[in-house]
């Protein structure tokens, strides 16, 4: 079992998740920080400086707090809103990685033709000297 475990955890697998758990992490607190830092000032400055955080009401002894409720799906749109732009540039950088990849593919199908073109020619300059 020490060997079974031993084997799984040096696969690479384990470690590109670990590796991508400590990064999520470390993205989720420079998103968190963008959210808090920059972008709900802003949002508070083009609505007029609510804060949604101090709505409540009571109802009896409770006290019912709507608006800290409201303000977490507002930072979460936020946030989701951020991941979201942030993974369509990625994605934009990544296909133009594969888009000069793809062009560096075809590269060795035309020396490959190139190779039969200098084969077919040494071929008939073979033949002209048999004649």
């Amino acid at each position: 079992m020490i060997k079974e475990f031993k084997a799984f955890i040096s696969k690479g697998n384990v470690l590109d998740l670990a590796i991508a758990v400590v990064m999520g992490a470390a993205f989720g607190k420079i998103v968190s920080s963008l959210v808090e830092n920059i972008i709900t000032p802003i949002v508070g400055i083009l609505l007029g400086g609510v804060n949604f955080s101090a709505l409540s009401f009571p109802v009896g002894e409770a006290i019912i707090q709507y608006g800290s409720f409201i303000q977490a799906v507002i930072d979460f749109l936020i946030i989701s809103f951020a991941i979201f732009m942030f993974m369509k540039i990625a994605n934009s950088i990544f296909r133009k990685k594969e888009e000069v990849k793809e062009v560096v593919v075809e590269v060795p199908a035309t020396e490959q033709y190139l190779k039969e073109i200098r084969d077919l020619l040494q071929q008939n300059a073979r033949q002209d000297e048999r004649q």
